[in-house]
């Protein structure tokens, strides 16, 4: 087990997970999906590693990146902060149970689930050009309060007990239930995913299940591309992000049917 190595030690696997780590921030910061490319990496370059250590490692790196990327944000996109503080932190207790659940639930048992739901997420934003391509700039109401902490509790969970896809869920569902564009629903995602990292975080940081040889090297290189992938996001607009939201969708959805497949 790798715990405290020498620099020298790790300089081989900073060679490959440093730019994975810095793809992995810049995607993020658009449209999410970071961990499609940082936990591959991980268990590649650490197969006998435990799993939850190299889960932890990813998520103090990831943690980091979407600090920086929400920092980014918040200065040049207006967010409705009434509505994103609660969400936040629905999602915040939400990830922790998550979390906890997983030694009482087959995580497996939700897969064929979220396939299911990828598919039609990706065939409805597919097949309405104009979602998310406009922010009604409405006024939220109480009734929008409470489908976001619905929102923030459930993703929040699924976050903690499964993960794949979380920051296009909320992407969807920001669009789909607040009428936000794609950049205002993107930056908003960032605050709640902040917020399910930070609890992941709250259960491996006291296990002990961060490399931090890795993370923190990791998590400079993931801040870096955060910065550059909210400013290219900022810069392109939510026509750009909409075609990076249905590129994600449909590379999730393909790795999820394959791993079903082939477990």
């Amino acid at each position: 087990m790798l715990i405290d190595p020498s620099v020298a030690e790790l300089l081989p696997q900073l060679l490959v997970l440093l730019p994975l780590a810095f793809a992995a921030g810049l995607f993020d910061a658009a449209v999410g999906g970071g961990g499609l490319i940082l936990v591959p990496g991980l268990f590649a370059v650490l197969p006998r590693e435990l799993p939850a250590m190299l889960m932890g490692t990813n998520k103090f790196a990831a943690v980091m990146g979407t600090a920086a990327a929400t920092w980014r944000y918040t200065r040049q996109v207006r967010l409705d902060w009434p509505i994103l503080l609660p969400s936040a932190g629905a999602a915040f207790c939400g990830s922790y149970l998550g979390a906890l659940a997983i030694h009482w639930l087959p995580r497996d048992a939700v897969r064929p689930l979220v396939v299911l739901l990828l598919a039609l997420m990706l065939l409805y934003t597919w097949r309405k050009p104009a979602f998310g391509g406009v922010d009604a700039g409405r006024a939220l109401t109480r009734r929008d309060l409470v489908v976001g902490l619905v929102i923030g509790a459930v993703i929040g969970f699924y976050d903690g007990f499964f993960g794949p896809g979380t920051g296009s869920f909320l992407i969807f569902l920001f669009i789909r239930f607040f009428h936000f564009d794609f950049l205002r629903a993107s930056a908003s995602a960032k605050v709640v995913n902040l917020a399910t990292n930070l609890a992941a975080l709250t259960f491996f940081l006291p296990a002990k299940l961060v490399i931090f040889g890795l993370a923190v090297p990791m998590a400079i290189a993931n801040i870096a591309g955060a910065q550059i992938g909210s400013r290219l996001a900022l810069k392109g607009g939510s026509a750009w992000i909409r075609k990076l939201f249905l590129a994600l969708a449909l590379a999730l959805l393909a790795k999820l049917v394959w791993d079903t497949v082939r477990g």
